[in-house]
């Protein structure tokens, strides 16, 4: 049976409505409620109800096989660098290095490196304590010092696999893993650095310092004045594992990752042919799956050292247990997706599109930034844009890769009320009245947005230019 291209943007539109609904409104969890679109998009848009179930299970299996084992991994990996004080160590050697008078870029810089692997809420709380302690020490207000952790955290949050956002989205989109780092290290760079000009700014229309007696916050009329804290850093350090202990796990899986994406480029360009068995070797230990897997033996035999066996085995399961729900939500975005390719509609709207004067990069960006404004998850937000978008992409002139990260970028928007690391940073950073929480939280996060927006369409222009 002919189906017709209104009835397929028909499916589409009632299917992302009932989804923004139920997460919205409803109890139904975002996992149901991207089955739910996926099984109404195919059936209003035409699909024979049974074949909708097959793109669904298969689209689910799909993604999850992809990506998957890495996400397993990578949350295994990052609480083991929560319960060792790898996290910390990596915050405080960042002090150091950048010595006095830089802290909004150290604790920005700190939390560059530690979201990679390790939840952005959970990086907050654990490096909420130093900021405290600099803010003391120094004098610094504790927002300034808050923002550029939260900023740095979350920069690389919504940029850099395995993180699981972007992770998921890379899977969804078919995008190569060790690119996807690249562009993502290379993007979060100038968001971190607009992110810490407002810091220093915000710091100062709102200078709060935690109270010396307890966990409560002031307000003094005057700056303090800035004192030595370089003495404390190295107090603390020698609780910690060593700097080149805490980095091995994530620094050795993303070499291996390079590796074998640069490599393999090269080999396949004619530029360096190398050994087709040395080759195929690089490739095992390069490939995502393998090289977070090493991370996470490294850090289980260097970090964990001073944990008994099965202490060892409840902090990754903890890890595991934090992750179930990402894993569900992203193989059922890979489930919308398929389901959007079966039916017909990517095809459609990637004729309509083509037409548009707009460019086809900023599709998963504006769809991702749609989403959450609606209902907050980042995460939900990444996965949707990218099931979404990606079977309209396909068929265009767009690279994977700069589509990915569109997708993730897209939702680093406006985070308020329904986002839990609104409350996080407001809350551990003393603040309390709305404008101040919009102002502390919720304009940085959208400043990274623009600043996104800028570098996806500049790159997409590059790519288009040279490549």
């Amino acid at each position: 049976m002919e189906v017709s291209g209104t009835q397929m943007i028909l499916g589409l539109i009632i299917g992302v409505a009932i989804l923004i609904l139920l997460v919205l409104k409803t109890k139904v969890h975002a996992f149901i409620a991207l089955i739910i679109a996926a099984s109404v998009t195919g059936i209003v848009g035409g699909m024979n109800p049974a074949d909708v179930v097959n793109e669904i299970t298969t689209g689910f299996g799909t993604t999850l096989g992809s990506i998957g084992i890495v996400i397993g991994f990578g949350v295994m990996m990052g609480r083991i660098l929560e319960v060792s004080g790898a996290a910390e160590r990596l915050a405080y050697t960042l002090i150091e290095k950048l010595g006095k008078h830089k802290e909004e870029w150290a604790m920005a810089a700190a939390g560059y490196v530690i979201s990679i692997p390790i939840f952005v809420d959970s990086a907050f709380v654990i490096l909420n304590p130093l900021v405290k302690a600099l803010s003391r020490k120094t004098g610094k207000s504790v927002v300034a010092l808050g923002v550029a952790l939260g900023i740095g955290l979350a920069a690389t949050h919504h940029a850099i696999p395995p993180t699981p956002g972007p992770l998921g989205v890379a899977g969804i989109f078919g995008a190569d893993i060790g690119m996807m780092i690249l562009a993502g290290i290379i993007f979060a760079i100038p968001i971190v650095i607009v992110g810490v000009l407002y810091a220093k700014w915000i710091g100062n229309k709102i200078y709060q310092l935690p109270n010396e007696a307890g966990d409560d916050f002031i307000r003094p009329d005057e700056k303090r004045a800035y004192d030595e804290f370089l003495e404390a850093v190295n107090e603390r350090g020698k609780e910690l594992p060593s700097f080149t202990k805490s980095i091995m796990p994530i620094l050795v899986p993303i070499i291996l990752i390079f590796l074998n994406t640069t490599l393999v480029a090269l080999n396949e360009t004619g530029v360096f042919v190398t050994n087709e068995i040395f080759l195929s070797y690089t490739q095992f230990i390069g490939n995502p799956i393998i090289a977070v897997g090493i991370g996470l033996l490294i850090a289980i035999y260097t970090l964990s050292n001073h944990l008994r066996r099965s202490e060892t085995l409840d902090r990754m399961e903890e890890g595991i247990a934090s992750a179930g729900i990402i894993l569900l939500v992203t193989g059922a975005g890979g489930a919308l997706g398929n389901v959007l390719r079966a039916s017909g509609a990517g095809d459609y709207i990637a004729t309509q599109i083509a037409q548009w004067p707009v460019p086809a990069i900023l599709v998963p960006f504006f769809i991702a930034t749609v989403v959450r404004l609606i209902q907050g998850s980042g995460t939900v937000a990444m996965i949707t844009g990218a099931s979404i978008s990606a079977p309209i992409l396909v068929h265009l002139d767009v690279n994977l890769v700069l589509a990915a990260q569109a997708a993730a970028l897209g939702a680093m928007i406006f985070s308020y009320f329904n986002d839990s690391l609104f409350w996080v940073v407001n809350r551990m950073l003393g603040i309390k009245e709305v404008k101040e929480q919009l102002l502390v939280w919720s304009v940085p996060t959208t400043l990274g947005w623009g600043v996104s927006l800028v570098m996806l369409l500049l790159a997409d222009f590059v790519v288009r230019l040279f490549l």
